[in-house]
């Protein structure tokens, strides 16, 4: 008897230890949830509204069981009707086409109204049509072509069309065709309208060729337009190496423009208004401004009296918003903010009342991100608008005659994720606060021509997406519009996303993320963990859609044995200004010791969570993080997959760690992952795609020469001809990802060569 009841006791025991994972079936499990597979088991996960013209009627197009419908949305008449009779567009198609077409999947997307919504014109392959919907009538035709090209911008009257050519600007009276000079001094690396591409790669066997794309801003009234010049002289490159070019077997070189951190070599700007009829210009009475990522677009004021622009000092301490006499050029510093810190780029805002009489001001200078009210004449402040341990996001709306402002914030409403986004309006004088979007959960607003409505996406996570029409005044629900529809999801076994909430390191604060289950998730075994990271600070990492949250790298992975963490801890964005500063200059932390904890309490709750077998893995910032992990807490995290990496900030983009990092120092050594290699205890696998022009492959190579100069073990893998993106989800990478966790997490051999199949 006693022998029969070890038995049993081993038996229990091993089965909470070990179970078969890993497996055939459980890749074969894992396809249908890649990011490029598992849109085939959804439908109607978003309304895309098509405004028609300038008014606040829309079209759209929603997903049935075979294929799709257009539906048309007449909202102040709260109607909603087909666009056409779907069946007899479809007799019409056929004698057209002379094959067999399916009302329910008609062969195009998109749609555009004409006469007073009596014709709908699209295109099939190359041939254009019209349908007459009342009539029946179908017929092709000959769109009106805009012959503008990406070097040209036409005047907001259509009369006007500025070009840049040879490095200058030109003026073409679209009426005579007489074309005007604006410019003489313009020259390579030199030149007007044309902005900087951070992305743009050279083919240098070939050479950089002048092909440029005009950026300028009219005004309103089509009198004046405001261009920039930018100085690229003394700017630097990065290269890449193509092993593997379309054709021929020398392998090619490429290079693109990109300043690294606190160099001087940085391209310059300056600011022209130009004006039409007397072809003239002046300067902006302003010195060079460095060209890196900033702040908001410059803009004209309504009765385009004045230009604005709002400029961000270089390292992100000092921000200015100007306003500009286009007849002098003369500059007004209306308002200056600074911070000893950084002014995060994401919580600047500023939108004018009056031609500028006012103007409303986004700052975080009271801890959190609120609105301000400003003289715009004096500069002074009138009040602050918004007030609360709550973050304004956006500022969307400003009904300027009842002084009310519409504005996107998070973290407002108790008792839910202060990461929701929601919609509200408020006075002027700070009073009146109103909700407009009421649903406890995550809200994609976009707002109709003339803002009397609102499209209103809303989902969770844990809850399906929904789309209704609320009109902007008083958030008064008009009508549902759409459902999403999950049951082939849910027919697989899917689970939901389990949210949850943790302390953080200092056993005070809340932080958010997110649990994904595999779908045979049995509750009596034992799982690996996998930390899918990215500290980023710019960035909330924990989806709060349910479109982005399904729309991931971390399902399919958690189908192949594991649970998969996502957390927002300490230095990320969209909380408070001290929670956000936990990572200036400090990007090191990547927010370990709050996912450590975290992954504690939560192992604490579940016996399931087996926390002697942590994995982490991430994608560029996330890249960074997991290499990092390994080499700063190996007690804890033992296996690491790292895509894109930017392994040392000191070879990455100049805006990005200057705005978190601040000026070049000595933490940028002692914080990089070369700094730190010969820590390495646990498995490491590195990718790279080689023509990664934003991530540079030469911060993963680097990596890998201190590895190997310190003899540590790890893995590489170089994916030929992709760049940042790609790189991510390729599926040989996914594949190799999930076999380095199932080897070393589950101690098993994976599917030998599995090959994934896009549906």
């Amino acid at each position: 008897m006693r022998k029969t009841y070890l038995i049993i006791i081993i038996a229990l025991i091993l089965s909470k230890v070990s179970f078969s994972q890993g497996k055939f079936e459980d890749y074969q499990r894992a396809e249908k949830f890649l990011h490029f597979n598992i849109y085939n088991l959804v439908q109607n996960l978003y309304l895309n509204p098509n405004w028609i013209d300038k008014t606040n009627d829309f079209w759209y197009k929603t997903e049935i069981e075979n294929g799709h419908k257009f539906l048309l949305v007449l909202s102040s008449e709260n109607e909603i009707t087909p666009v056409f009779d779907h069946q007899k567009l479809a007799i019409a198609l056929e004698k057209k086409l002379d094959k067999e077409i399916n009302p329910d999947s008609l062969p195009f997307s998109k749609i555009k109204f004409k006469d007073n919504l009596k014709t709908v014109a699209f295109k099939i392959d190359s041939i254009n049509f019209k349908y007459d919907i009342k009539k029946n009538k179908l017929s092709e035709y000959t769109p009106q072509k805009d012959d503008l090209k990406k070097n040209e911008s036409k005047s907001p009257d259509d009369k006007w069309i500025a070009f840049v050519k040879n490095y200058n600007l030109y003026l073409r009276d679209v009426k005579t065709g007489e074309e005007f000079q604006l410019t003489t001094d313009g020259i390579d690396h030199y030149d007007y309208a044309t902005p900087l591409s951070w992305y743009k790669i050279v083919d240098e066997s070939v050479g950089n060729t002048y092909d440029p794309e005009i950026y300028i801003e009219w005004s309103p009234d089509s009198k004046k337009f405001m261009a920039i010049k930018l100085d690229r002289r003394n700017a630097k490159k990065l290269y890449l190496y193509q092993s593997l070019p379309e054709e021929g077997m020398r392998a090619k070189v490429w290079s693109y423009e990109r300043a690294l951190p606190s160099e001087k070599s940085i391209p310059l700007q300056k600011f022209y208004i130009f004006d039409v009829e007397n072809k003239s210009n002046v300067k902006v009475d302003l010195e060079p401004i460095e060209d890196y990522w900033s702040s908001f677009a410059p803009a004209w004021t309504k009765d385009g009296s004045k230009f604005y622009f709002a400029q961000m000092a270089r390292y992100y301490k000092a921000l200015d918003l100007f306003f500009v006499d286009p007849e002098t050029g003369g500059i007004d510093n209306i308002i200056h903010e600074d911070a000893k810190t950084m002014i995060e780029y994401q919580m600047v805002g500023c939108k004018l009342v009056n031609n500028g009489e006012k103007a409303i001001w986004m700052s975080e200078r009271d801890g959190w991100s609120h609105l301000y009210l400003y003289d715009g004449k004096t500069g002074n402040l009138i009040n602050q608008i918004t007030k609360g341990k709550f973050v304004v996001q956006q500022i969307n709306y400003i009904d300027e005659k009842n002084e009310i402002v519409y504005f996107t914030a998070v973290g407002h409403e108790k008792d839910r994720d202060p990461y929701f986004k929601h919609l509200y309006k408020i006075r002027f004088d700070g009073t009146e606060m109103t909700l407009l979007s009421p649903e406890d959960a995550e809200h994609e607003i976009q707002f109709s021509p003339d803002y009397s409505y609102f499209i209103d996406n809303y989902s969770r996570v844990d809850l399906k997406p929904n789309a209704v029409l609320r009109r902007l005044s008083d958030g008064k629900l008009i009508r549902e519009l759409q459902e999403a529809n999950i049951d082939k999801l849910l027919a697989t076994g899917w689970k939901y996303t389990e949210r949850f909430t943790v302390k953080a390191r200092d056993g005070k604060t809340d932080i958010y993320g997110i649990l994904q289950y595999p779908s045979n998730f049995n509750s009596e075994k034992k799982y690996p963990i996998i930390d899918n990271s990215y500290s980023g600070p710019q960035a909330v990492n924990v989806p709060k859609s349910f479109r982005r949250g399904i729309w991931n790298d971390w399902t399919p992975l958690a189908e192949v044995g594991f649970i998969v963490i996502r957390i927002d801890g300490m230095g990320t964005a969209m909380r408070s200004k001290a929670f956000h500063d936990i990572s200036y200059m400090n990007l090191g932390d990547i927010g370990a010791a709050d996912h450590i904890t975290g992954i504690k309490q939560l192992a604490e709750k579940h016996s399931f969570i087996d926390t002697n077998k942590i994995g982490i893995f991430g994608h560029s910032a996330g890249g960074y993080d997991a290499v990092h992990a390994l080499l700063t807490h190996p007690e804890f995290y033992k296996v690491g997959v790292a895509t894109a990496g930017n392994h040392d900030h000191r070879m990455a983009k100049a805006w990005w760690p200057e705005q978190y990092m601040g000026a070049l120092g000595d933490h940028y050594t002692e914080q990089s992952n070369l700094s730190i290699a010969q820590n390495l205890e646990g498995k490491l696998l590195l990718i790279h795609g080689d023509m990664d022009n934003n991530v540079n492959p030469a911060s993963t190579y680097r990596l890998a020469a201190e590895l190997i100069k310190h003899n540590k073990d790890f893995d590489l893998i170089i994916t030929p001809n992709d760049n940042h993106g790609e790189a991510w989800g390729n599926k040989y990478v996914i594949r190799r990802r999930m076999d380095y966790f199932v080897k070393h997490l589950w101690n098993i051999e994976p599917p030998k060569e599995f090959e994934f199949i896009e549906y």
